[in-house]
């Protein structure tokens, strides 16, 4: 049987972004807004969403460490998400694990239970490293999911012959390697002394638990810098870890008609979130480079710029999608803690210390509410077009009606994407209230 898919084939896919939806959609016709973003969305025959919470009945404990909120949502959140039409899920991101094993599991429990495809987390690394695949009338679909943003704890396990694989996430780790002129080497050699940050390590790396220093090197506690002609942090991927990705990408490749790899990062470069990172470019580019069709990029929880790269899409960061992180019911003592609260305290009090009154953070920045929809259509592996929808996600009404999408081609959102996309060769005409970008 041949591998190859049909010289007709016409692939189309839409895509949002964060999906942190901790409350159930009104019932019948939802909120006002909702019938256009769910038609919009429906134009694709693979339609995503990054599952930015965990699912179940708060049946585990909250974990030491977070993503920055403990979030949980009831299962039932998953039947709004198809409501809106999404047919397939990412959940690697820094949340999947905010409730701990147990809270992962209870969310692997419920996706599957609601037949709910997603990738990016599992049983172990194998399992949360599979494509999963989405079959339509129009043809086979993979999606390959994984993270650059969690805790080293929370990335999934190999399973061997002797022991069961951890649960986690499909984890990209980034190696970084930090770099000083010989001047700034030797100041940072004579604080480390003054310090004496380094003695402990000193003492294991002399027992043979550490590698031996090599010439150039100099540590200051956990971080190993190198000298160079000029201050700079070099990030790279992993390499074991890009393989295992190119090596589902291959597998993909040969079992589906059209690959999208999710990308979930806050890695960040310069001052503004809004740039893209040099790491996630590598990752991006080298995922094409090895088959996938598209990447999709979520995370910083604004949008980044798209490219096209090879005659493939490349979305840096889709923004936020829903948006509701003052709606949890329960949080762990941590999250108090966090605040200097005692954690029988009330949610209000725990938000409203953290906001200053909401003054801060991610609930009270318009920005963060602001958001395009991507549909694409690809033949051959070509793109054919691509339509950028404009959203915004209730930023003006309270929080127990806010944080769910709607059309918005009035506050300028296509204007500043397209100003964000130019520097990248991608050019987006406007009409009719939708983007145009120009193939």
């Amino acid at each position: 049987m041949s591998g190859s898919s049909s010289s007709t084939a016409v692939f189309r896919c839409t895509a949002t972004g964060d999906a942190m939806i901790t409350k159930r959609l009104p019932e019948k016709d939802a909120y006002q807004g909702f019938r256009e973003v769910r038609d919009f969305i429906m134009r694709g025959d693979f339609r995503f969403s990054n599952l930015e919470t965990t699912v179940h009945n708060f049946e585990s404990c909250g974990a030491a460490r977070s993503g920055g909120s403990w979030l949980c949502s009831p299962p039932g959140v998953l039947a709004d998400l198809r409501r809106f039409g999404i047919n397939i899920l990412s959940a690697a991101n820094n949340h999947a694990l905010d409730y701990s094993y147990g809270g992962l599991e209870r969310t692997i429990h419920y996706l599957n239970q609601a037949e709910f495809p997603f990738s990016g987390i599992g049983e172990n690394l194998a399992d949360a490293a599979r494509p999963v695949y989405l079959d339509t009338p129009g043809g086979r679909y993979a999606l390959i999911a994984c993270t650059m943003s969690f805790h080293p704890e929370n990335m999934a396990g190999n399973q061997t012959a002797a022991l069961p694989g951890r649960p986690g996430v499909n984890g990209i780790r980034i190696r970084k390697r930090y770099q000083l002129p010989e001047k700034q080497m030797l100041q940072l050699k004579e604080i480390a002394d003054a310090l004496r940050i380094n003695f402990k390590n000193d003492i294991i790396r002399g027992e043979g638990y550490l590698p031996q220093l090599k010439e150039g090197e100099q540590p200051f506690g956990e971080l190993m810098f190198e000298k160079a002609e000029n201050a700079q942090i070099v990030s790279s991927v992993d390499e074991t870890d890009m393989k295992r990705i190119t090596d589902a990408i291959a597998e993909a490749r040969f079992m589906a008609d059209y690959v999208v790899v999710a990308m979930h990062t806050h890695e960040l470069s310069g001052e503004s979130k809004e740039t893209v990172d040099p790491v996630s470019i590598e990752f991006s580019r080298r995922c094409i480079d090895a088959g996938a069709d598209a990447v999709i990029g979520t995370g910083p929880h604004l949008l980044r710029p798209m490219e096209i790269y090879r005659d493939r899409p490349i979305f840096y960061c889709l923004g936020d999608f829903i948006i509701q992180l003052e709606t949890i019911q329960r949080a762990p003592d941590e999250m108090f803690a966090r605040q200097q609260l005692d954690g029988n305290c009330r949610l209000d009090v725990l938000f409203n210390a953290r906001s200053g009154g909401g003054k801060r953070g991610l609930s009270y920045d318009p920005v963060m509410y602001e958001s395009v929809i991507p549909c694409w259509e690809a033949e051959n592996g070509r793109l054919t077009g691509i339509t950028l929808l404009p959203i915004e996600e209730h930023f003006s009404l309270p929080r127990s009606r806010g944080g769910w999408p709607a059309v918005n081609n009035r506050a300028g959102i296509l204007e500043r994407f397209a100003a964000k996309c130019k520097p990248w060769n991608v050019e987006i005409r406007i009409e009719n209230g939708l983007g145009i970008v120009s193939l």
